[in-house]
């Protein structure tokens, strides 16, 4: 199969499968594994766990850079 013909069929899938293939072909190109990636991934399972159970609101992010604006425009 060409790679046009992938892509085309690609394409036609629905959003979250295309989703999973676009994060399979990264994942391919950077295996993950090093220490450095096993640290991250466990503090976004504990970021992510924070959020779900409420222990931590979100903060939109144009409210966190206008935060950072406002302390450094002094």
């Amino acid at each position: 199969m060409k790679t046009s013909e992938l892509i085309a069929e690609a394409v036609s899938l629905p959003v979250e499968e295309r989703t999973r293939m676009v994060e399979n072909l990264l994942s391919s190109l950077n295996p993950p594994g090093t220490e450095v990636d096993k640290a991250w991934s466990s503090v976004a399972r504990r970021r992510l766990d924070e959020l779900r159970s409420g222990r931590v609101e979100c903060v939109a992010g144009e409210v966190v850079f206008e935060r950072i604006r406002q302390l450094y425009t002094k």
